[in-house]
Parts: C-alpha cells; structure tokens; sequence
C-alpha cells in the first residue's frame, strides 16, 4: 500500500512505524514542514504509566523511550506558597525533541522515509500525495489538510479565552507541580516538571483579564520573560526561564465529527485536541496510531478500516476529550477558585473533572481527604 503522512509528530511516526513493521512492503513517507532538528516548546509528559499503554502493540518502542523518561510517583499543588503533595498520581516525561529524534531513528530504522522542510499545502499537492492510497493528516493543531476539508470533516474549534507560554527553565523540579500565584494583576499559574537531569518545562498560564491587566499585549518578550521570572522567583529559585519561540497563545479545542473521507485520515492534534492539564495529548496521539493500524488489520481495505477507526476509538478518546475540556474550564475561573483555602483548592483540583471522587481521593492520598473532611465533615460519609 502506497501510505503518504502529512506530519511527522508522534501521530504519523507512530503510526507509520507501526504499518512498516507489520508489512515491509508498503510504500511510506512522511512529510515534515520543519527541520530534523529544530522543534517549540520543550519538554511533554504522560500521565499514569508512562508508555505502558505500548507495550502490547509496539514493545521495541516502549523499551527505545521509557528508559529515556523522566519519572516520579507524585504531583504537587501550590497555592501561594502553601504546597500540598498529591500522591497517587504517578507521571513521567520527556524532551519533546528527544521523543521526536527517537521516533524518527525507530520509523527510519523500519524502512519508513522521512522527508523534513517538506510542506505540504493541500491535498492537491499531486507531487507528494499523488497516487496514494491513504493519505494521513497528522500536522497538529493547525492542521492545513483539516482547515482545507473542514466541511467535509466537520471541524469545529472553539478557541479558549485563556492565554498560556510554553517556556523552559534549568530549574529541575522534583514533581510535576501545579503552581498558582495571586498577583495584583490576577492569577498566575504555572505547569512545571523536569524533562531531563537538566531542565524542565515552565509553561504559564493565564486568564484573559489577567493578561490584559499586566498589558503583556505591549510587552516585548524579553520583557515579558522578566515578568513571569517575577512572579515565580520562589520557584525558580534564580534559574531563568528560556524560551523557544514561546509567544502567547489561545488553546483551541478541536473536535471532528467525521474523522475520514475518501483515502483521507485525521490522527493527533489534528483530528482533536486535549487540553495540556490532563498531560495526554501525546498519549492519545500514539493511541490513535494503534487504533488506525487495528483498524486496517481488521478490514484490509481502506474504506473500511477509516470506518472501523472511527467506531473502535471514538469512546474512549471522547471521554478523555470531555474531561480535558472540563479541566481547561476549571483553569478560566482559576481566579475564583483560589478563595478556597489551599486544601480545599487541590481537593477541587483533583475532583475538577469529576472523573475522580471522595473515594477516589481517599485511595489515592488518604492524607488529603482525612484534611478536606476536617473542613467539610459530611464528605466523610462518601
């Protein structure tokens, strides 16, 4: 089968890996807009068990990553400068870059070919995706093959009010730690974990009216930098913050009602996106790869198998999608939740998805729960 990937993100590596190794013989490309070397933002992180979810399905490339990965068994909150620990929340992370380079030496090592500064436009584009049998689009967030199909896809994108800077920083963190900060301008909060023995990511996040009091929309980005450096001075503890093409951005929430037409599929980012604060999005990215690969195993055709995709994968990523999007609702009235006293602030952060219960909490971290039922008595009989 003639396979042209558009993207080469963890979606289309993964999936492309996955097709070659299954059948040597088909014919696999993947086009990249950027360069082999150059990436934004720094550091991703998988929740739970890491790459377990690979394990039955790609077991060389869970043993390629997960002794690359940063790893800890717990997250912390912060609510001003009173840290609460959450255990029983196990996480692991790694460079963004690092993950990519790997991804391409495993596609690469199979047989797939990669093709970097190779954008592709349009499915129009006859010179690379001319004559295929399945074309992928796996160019993230912004994808140009969905914005060119968007009807036929059924794409909608509600572009969040919140703003966020994907920042790094050589400050190594010991945790995963959400740390929120009451300025005279508003909430700050800050998404921060190590990535390796010598940095981490410092992603920072706003609301809107925040943003718009602190005037950041005049402020160069070096000024900016300075700012956040401010605000989490106790953090940092010295160290900078660095960036890496790193300007304010919206979150936009994707979703696709169909997820295929014709010879044409959406994976990753492209085909929906899940919020940065449940730490998934790669996860699902390499999950749709399985799925889609399944799926073909399945049909053994190409109408078919982008049916069945879409009937084997749409239940459970729809629920990790509808938690996301509550969790990104939680973080635009931050302000509001930080009235709470700090104990009863992480209890809201844990249950904000409504995924995790008092029960829950109290399996998890039987310290929180006994202090939140300290303060609300009646949770005890959960």
């Amino acid at each position: 089968m003639k396979i042209r990937i558009v993207g080469g993100g963890p979606a289309g590596l993964s999936f492309a890996a996955l097709m070659k190794r299954d059948d040597p013989a088909h014919d696999i490309v993947v086009y990249e807009r950027g360069s082999r070397d150059a990436t934004w933002g720094f550091g991703v992180v998988f929740s739970d068990r890491a790459l377990e979810f690979l394990r039955a399905d790609d077991e060389a490339l869970y043993r390629l990553l997960t002794p690359r990965m940063e790893t800890w068994p717990n997250l912390t909150i912060a609510h001003n400068d009173t840290r609460i620990p959450v255990s029983g929340n196990g996480f692991a992370a790694i460079g963004r870059l690092q993950l990519l380079s790997l991804l391409y030496a495993h596609a690469g090592a199979l047989g797939v070919r990669i093709e970097f500064d190779s954008p592709v436009d349009s499915l129009s584009d006859s010179a690379r995706l001319g004559g295929a049998d399945l074309i992928v689009g796996a160019d993230g967030a912004s994808s140009v093959l969905r914005r060119e199909s968007a009807h036929r896809f059924g794409t909608r994108c509600d572009w969040r009010p919140n703003k966020f800077l994907w920042y790094g920083t050589s400050r190594v963190f010991d945790s995963l730690t959400l740390t929120f900060r009451q300025t005279e301008h508003g909430v700050f909060c800050a998404h921060h974990y190590r990535y390796s023995p010598m940095m981490s990511t410092f992603l920072v996040e706003v609301e809107d009216e925040t943003w718009q009091r602190a005037d950041f929309g005049c402020m160069s980005p070096e000024d900016t930098v300075r700012h956040c450096e401010r605000v989490f001075a106790g953090e940092l503890g010295g160290e900078p913050i660095l960036s890496n093409n790193s300007n304010w951005r919206n979150y936009p929430s994707v979703w696709n009602e169909r997820w295929s037409f014709d010879n044409v599929v959406l994976l990753g980012d492209a085909l929906r996106t899940a919020h940065f604060s449940i730490g998934s999005g790669t996860r699902l990215a390499m999950e749709d790869a399985i799925a889609l690969r399944k799926a073909w195993r399945e049909q053994r055709n190409v109408a078919g198998a982008l049916a069945r995709f879409q009937e084997l994968r749409l239940p459970p990523m729809k629920k990790i999608w509808d938690a996301a999007n509550v969790s990104l609702r939680w973080y635009e009235r931050m302000g509001e939740q930080m009235k709470l006293r700090p104990v009863e602030f992480a209890y809201s952060y844990m249950t904000r998805t409504g995924r995790v219960n008092h029960a829950e909490i109290r399996h998890r971290d039987p310290e929180l729960a006994a202090a939140y039922e300290k303060l609300h008595p009646e949770a005890s009989a959960a």
